[in-house]
């Protein structure tokens, strides 16, 4: 992005899910000082890692941003690729009640196959719409039909509280060569190696957190925490990192290519006019 473009009149919202951790600054390759030129980021680094960050959690906070950023006078830039976060802020939040402990804890105790066969059995047509792969999804869905009596389908449609149709959005999905994002994804996890993630995780690990936490479940740290504790050589440490990164690269990749509106810009990094759309936001 071209920041100088809208600095002083822009306020840079988090929208990924790893960086609103301060324990992560490494691992989520968080915005140094240098590279936010002096324009307001919210967001970044704002939950303790002890704090699980629940998408209804952030959408609130991010919802008292926009507010404020509007207030102000400036416009907000949501950027991230958490695609749980940005549904929920625009279209609201399914009034799911609380889940019954008993519930999730037998369905969190289940073995991944197990819950995949168990929710396409009772909600089928969510188990469609997750990869087989996708654990956290899956937990989710087969805990709300089995404590609810209703399909998750059910409840999203009763959203409420989403400001997508309050607000003028001006989306863009960014969609480069995938070899490009790739090779990236690699030299990235490597810089991280060496700048400071081993001594990120280190730090983690010494406060004990809930191994169930998100923040001790992303990527790189179960990687870098197999190292410390002999598991893994530095060099399959490394290999298991990148490898970890491009898989949720190509499932970010997929769900931005499929799932937002089809009206949203889709565009290669190569052809991306970034300076052209925020001179035209920055006129509004």
């Amino acid at each position: 992005m071209r920041l100088a473009l809208a600095h002083g009149n822009a306020v840079v919202i988090n929208a990924d899910s790893a960086q609103v951790y301060r324990d992560l600054r490494v691992l989520s390759a968080r915005p140094s000082e240098e590279e936010m030129r002096g324009v307001e980021h919210r967001l970044f680094g704002a939950w303790d890692g002890a704090q699980a960050c629940s998408a209804a959690d952030w959408a609130a906070a991010a919802k008292r941003e926009v507010d404020e950023a509007h207030s102000a006078g400036k416009l907000p830039i949501l950027v991230g690729g958490t695609g749980l976060y940005l549904r929920t802020l625009l279209e609201g939040i399914a009034p799911v009640p609380k889940i019954e402990p008993s519930v999730r804890e037998a369905v969190r105790a289940m073995p991944q196959v197990d819950r995949r066969v168990a929710l396409e059995r009772e909600d089928a047509q969510a188990a469609t719409g997750l990869a087989p792969a996708d654990a956290t999804r899956t937990a989710r869905a087969l805990e709300v039909v089995r404590s609810t009596g209703r399909p998750l389908s059910s409840w999203q449609a009763e959203r409420s509280g989403g400001i997508g149709d309050w607000v003028d959005l001006r989306p863009v999905i960014l969609l480069p060569d995938r070899a490009a994002l790739y090779a990236r994804c690699d030299a990235r996890f490597a810089a991280m190696l060496e700048g400071g993630a081993i001594e990120e995780v280190e730090a983690l690990l010494a406060r004990r957190l809930d191994p169930a936490l998100p923040v001790m479940r992303a990527i790189g740290v179960r990687e870098i925490a197999a190292m410390l504790s002999g598991e893994l050589s530095r060099e399959q440490a490394l290999a298991a990192g990148q490898q970890a990164t491009r898989n949720y690269a190509k499932r970010q990749y997929t769900w931005l290519r499929h799932q937002p509106p089809a009206s949203w810009p889709r565009s290669n990094v190569e052809s991306f006019d970034n300076g052209a759309i925020f001179a035209s936001l920055l006129q509004q």
